[in-house]
């Protein structure tokens, strides 16, 4: 579906970013991929990794999704917008939160506004756990911004263009992980661990990008998809990263949870679960009309997914094959 079209990734130059438009720019055939974002030293290093040369369909385009005019400039033309912009430190976000909230909430109204007035089919935004009963500032921006987008499909009018949202848990190796941190403290021989229960959902870069796209090629508008994914203890990750040092416990940080929700029991009434995935599907009645339940079966009674309380774990020896390869 991307071949001949034209995609602009939102904070294209982050973690996601990179490796969203290595994907697009090998395994398809775009007419353009567009790399939105504000900045211009990221931007810069990007182009220097895909030389136009060698990457024709590439684009840079500077800005920033809370300007809402340079948003219908970025737009013109486009067919897909994969929005993946947000400032996502959760002490930072504590420290500033209007800053967060113009970035994360107003940013994603301009996104809406912008896609639908310039046509753009489809809109696909990447969410977070920390959104699913939020307990920091940054999870509360993105329940209200999902909650904007899966609200977008009920206000399009006579346009078609479609919004829905992909939440998935921490990613092995991105920009700001645990698993960075854990190796600047390999060379001092300790390392820090909050509390030794605390267990969280993984996921790799390569099989988030592959989910949201493949999101977005299933997508009737609406939906939150939820991949099936494993939990691992951070305890774990710790000892696989650096199986010589010391572990320290420091305790659960502020705004900190000790285990993570990808769908929480109320979401669990209007979810519906396939082999390798799950949908939280919109309280809209034209909804059902379009979406293709084939496959799908409802979740049972009281489901949560939980970190906690996963089937599928991951062993310390699975996380340090994945550490070692990231």
């Amino acid at each position: 579906m991307f071949d001949n079209k034209t995609i602009l990734v939102t904070g294209g130059t982050g973690s996601f970013g990179n490796a969203c438009v290595h994907r697009l720019l090998t395994g398809y055939k775009p007419l353009k991929v567009i790399v939105f974002s504000r900045d211009e030293l990221k931007q810069s290093e990007m182009a220097g990794r895909f030389p136009e040369s060698q990457y024709p369909a590439i684009r840079f385009f500077l800005g920033d999704v809370r300007d809402r005019d340079r948003l219908y400039r970025a737009f013109r033309g486009v067919d897909y917008v994969i929005h993946a912009a947000a400032l996502k430190q959760v002490p930072a976000a504590e420290y500033n939160p209007l800053e967060v909230i113009k970035t994360n909430i107003l940013g994603a109204a301009n996104i809406i506004d912008a896609a639908i007035d310039r046509g753009v089919k489809r809109v696909i935004a990447l969410s977070t756990d920390k959104a699913v009963n939020p307990l920091n500032l940054y999870g509360a921006t993105k329940l209200c911004s999902d909650k904007l987008f899966v609200a977008g499909n009920s206000y399009v009018g006579d346009s078609s263009t479609q919004f829905s949202v992909v939440r998935y848990g921490n990613v092995l190796g991105s920009r700001g992980s645990v698993v960075q941190l854990f190796r600047e403290q390999r060379l001092h021989g300790r390392l820090t661990v909050t509390d030794p229960r605390m267990s969280r959902f993984w996921i790799t870069l390569e099989q988030s990008v592959e989910f949201v796209l493949e999101s977005m090629e299933d997508m009737v508008g609406g939906e939150v998809f939820v991949p099936k994914l494993p939990s691992m203890l951070v305890l774990d990750l710790a000892k696989a990263c650096a199986p010589e040092c010391r572990v320290e416990y420091i305790g659960v940080r502020p705004g900190e949870k000790l285990h993570e929700l990808l769908i929480s029991r109320d979401e669990a009434r209007n979810t519906v679960m396939y082999e390798k995935r799950y949908i939280i599907m919109p309280v809209f009645p034209f909804f059902y009309g379009r979406f293709k339940s084939a496959g799908s079966q409802p979740v049972p009674e009281e489901f949560e997914y939980c970190s906690a309380t996963n089937e599928r774990w991951l062993t310390q020896e699975e996380l340090a094959s994945l550490v070692a390869g990231s």
